[in-house]
């Protein structure tokens, strides 16, 4: 019995300290934080990225407006900054974010950190999304006397709808991935806890505890995203 009450007790003290400096509150507000921040990021990363993305696709070689030289241009610089680190770029664009929101610091220049990083991410999915649709719809909606603008918008992104929505939630699961980088120059969240009470105050039950949550987001997401792709997947019987 004593050993057992000993043993309470020390599990107790254990749970205590893990909730001492930050508290039950800290992780929800930094949970909550981290996924209006991501979801931000990402809505305003897809309306950049879905037009280039549209665009990669459209110039490439025997589709509906091809154009070499913009492909080419439109690939260098996607590929450039999909190539730069994410740490370097936060850095790199720090006078971009002074200048469209203002300030390099805070929860505005961190949405503007996720989203530049994100947006030629985006494009790449979305031109791989729609390389996908069968060639034989695009040919028939043409036929028929459809626009450009009408393939893209009645059947291109509703054919390309399940492959879209799945790159959605790997999208998302990226951009999540780098809030933690960018709390180091801006804004706060789940990433914030972990870095300044786990990394800075040597408390690694805080980083484990964030990195938990960062999983479940990351999960809930995902089966989310996986469950409208299958509504919207026409493939699968209904």
């Amino acid at each position: 019995m004593n050993t057992a009450l000993i043993l309470m007790s020390s599990w107790a003290e254990k749970i205590a300290n893990i909730f001492k400096s930050v508290t039950v509150s800290d992780y929800a507000d930094a949970f909550l934080a981290t996924m209006g921040i991501t979801l931000i990021s990402t809505v305003i990363a897809y309306l950049f990225g879905i037009p280039l993305g549209v665009l990669l696709y459209g110039t490439s070689e025997e589709k509906m407006f091809p154009n070499r030289l913009i492909n080419k241009i439109l690939g260098i610089i996607v590929n450039v900054f999909r190539s730069i680190p994410f740490i370097i770029l936060l850095v790199m664009i720090q006078p971009v974010a002074k200048l469209i929101v203002g300030k390099t610091i805070g929860n505005a220049a961190f949405v503007f950190y996720l989203t530049v990083a994100a947006i030629p991410f985006i494009a790449r999915m979305i031109e791989t999304s729609l390389h996908e649709v069968d060639k034989g719809i695009i040919e028939a909606a043409q036929s028929m006397g459809a626009g450009n603008f009408k393939i893209i918008c009645k059947v291109l992104i509703p054919e390309a709808k399940p492959s879209l929505l799945l790159g959605a939630a790997i999208v998302f699961a990226t951009i999540l991935g780098y809030t933690p980088m960018a709390y180091l120059i801006a804004g706060d969240g789940l990433g914030a806890l972990a870095i300044q009470y786990g990394l800075y105050r040597f408390n690694p039950t805080v980083m484990y505890i964030s990195s938990i949550l960062l999983i479940i987001l990351v999960q809930i997401m995902q089966e989310a995203f996986g469950f409208l792709a299958r509504k919207t997947d026409r493939r699968i019987s209904k």
